[in-house]
């Protein structure tokens, strides 16, 4: 029998089937022949399913609870979805609740436990399947919470030889036990972020657990770590007892030191070259009121390739405003954005350097003091196009004329006028002009 050309055997209808010679009519169909659709291959069903959880994460209309349950609604749609949904939604996980990380802890390590050594991939799902594990908002207000926590930590992070972001709670001190327990993890070296890490009290370079842990990560791009101010110095700290190692880490572009006048992390880190460190954040302690401050001595070390420094001490009771090095444009040649702290720096910088490439000033808030200083720089600095008041906001439309002219707005207002003849502009903490 002949075919059609759509590949379909042709339905003939006989309109006279009594008659000697009956004609035949073929049926054709109302709408044309559409061929059944190809499914779409697994690689692409992933990039849809992983634009779809990109798109709940960013939805910052609705709640974290709603968007967690719209991820887990796309587990239950069918069978062949799960299979390309579920080790997207491991990828990336979140627990602000202790009994949550325990759950999900014993949930891993159940599947550890079931995973036979038959199977092509060593390392058991759904552990192998995390990318980002976030506890940045799991806080702890008793010791058996932390003992607890230390627990599911030293259990969890040997299950995740995938891990590329870790995200502490800077107010959380993980035990020595917890880090000694990820040096012998497969997969150190694909983790690339770590950050939130609050440091323990170590005596020296020897026995540090977080530089024993950094030989390992080859490959960090980002390291964020908290101390406890001045309180770290209270510790005597040991010499080493052999020349100090460099750590490796070529990669490393961002790194965040708060509250850390000293530790040998920060020695080690001193003695170790940084080629890619572009952003640094550290808290200033002078030498002069802490003689055994390393910050400076890492700034002037490490300054020449970064292109933005941020000065931050963080707001604790009684808080110490620390003098900042005053050399700072000398030290940094390259910077794009620099941000000080209180007390303002009398910043200068010699006529016989060049001209500096910083486009970006960030200063607490406004003080006629500081504005003459800035104008005297302004000449070696022909790129600075923003000035930033970040811990203050301009009053909004409606207010009175008198109210914008008094306090810290009238200083803000000078200061605008005043840049403006430069055609530079005067923001907020929200980098609003205050013309909008």
């Amino acid at each position: 029998m002949s075919t059609t050309t759509t590949g379909v055997a042709p339905i003939l209808l006989s309109p006279r089937p009594l008659e000697r010679i009956s004609g035949s009519i073929i049926l054709v169909p109302l709408l044309p022949y559409k061929p059944p659709a190809e499914p779409l291959p697994p690689e692409i069903w992933t990039k849809i399913i992983a634009y779809v959880f990109q798109s709940y994460a960013n939805d910052n209309s609705q709640s974290r609870e709603k968007r967690e349950a719209l991820g887990r609604g796309l587990l239950v749609v069918c069978k062949d979805l799960t299979a390309v949904a579920l080790p997207l939604f491991y990828a990336r996980i979140y627990l602000s609740v202790l009994s949550s990380l325990e759950m999900f802890t014993r949930h891993v390590h159940h599947a550890d436990q079931k995973w036979d050594s038959i199977r092509r991939i060593p390392y058991s799902t759904p552990g192998r399947w995390v990318q980002k594990l976030d506890l940045r908002d799991l806080h702890i207000t008793q010791k058996s919470q932390a003992y607890r926590l230390d627990n599911a930590l030293s259990q969890l992070f040997p299950l995740l030889p995938f891990l590329v972001q870790l995200v502490l709670n800077p107010t959380i001190t993980p035990s020595r036990r917890v880090w000694t327990g990820l040096l012998p993890r497969d997969g150190m070296a694909n983790l690339r972020y770590l950050k939130g890490v609050r440091l323990d009290v170590s005596h020296g370079v020897d026995d540090d657990p977080m530089i024993q842990l950094l030989r390992s990560c080859v490959n960090l791009e980002e390291l964020g770590v908290v101390g406890s101010g001045i309180e770290m110095l209270d510790v005597e700290e040991y010499p080493p007892s052999s020349p100090i190692t460099p750590l490796e880490l070529p990669h490393l572009r961002k790194l965040t030191m708060l509250s850390i006048p000293r530790c040998p992390l920060m020695l080690v880190l001193l003695n170790s070259p940084l080629p890619a460190l572009r952003h640094l954040t550290i808290t200033p302690y002078d030498e002069l009121s802490i003689p055994t401050s390393l910050a400076p001595r890492f700034i002037h070390t490490h300054g020449q390739g970064l292109a933005s420094l941020h000065l931050f001490t963080q707001k604790f009771w009684p808080s110490m405003m620390l003098p900042s090095p005053v050399d700072l444009l000398h030290t940094c040649p390259n910077l794009y954005h620099l941000s000080l702290e209180n007390p303002l720096p009398p910043l200068s910088i010699s006529s016989i350097y060049p001209k500096h490439p910083l486009r970006v000033l960030s200063i607490p808030r406004p003080y006629a003091e500081f504005l003459p200083i800035l104008e005297s720089l302004l000449p070696k600095l022909p790129s600075l196009k923003t000035v930033r008041a970040r811990d203050v906001r301009w009053l909004r439309r409606g207010m009175s004329s008198h109210a914008q002219q008094a306090g810290v707005q009238g200083e803000m207002m000078e200061w605008r006028r005043r840049l403006a003849r430069r055609s530079i502009q005067m923001v907020d903490s929200e980098w609003s002009t205050g013309n909008e």
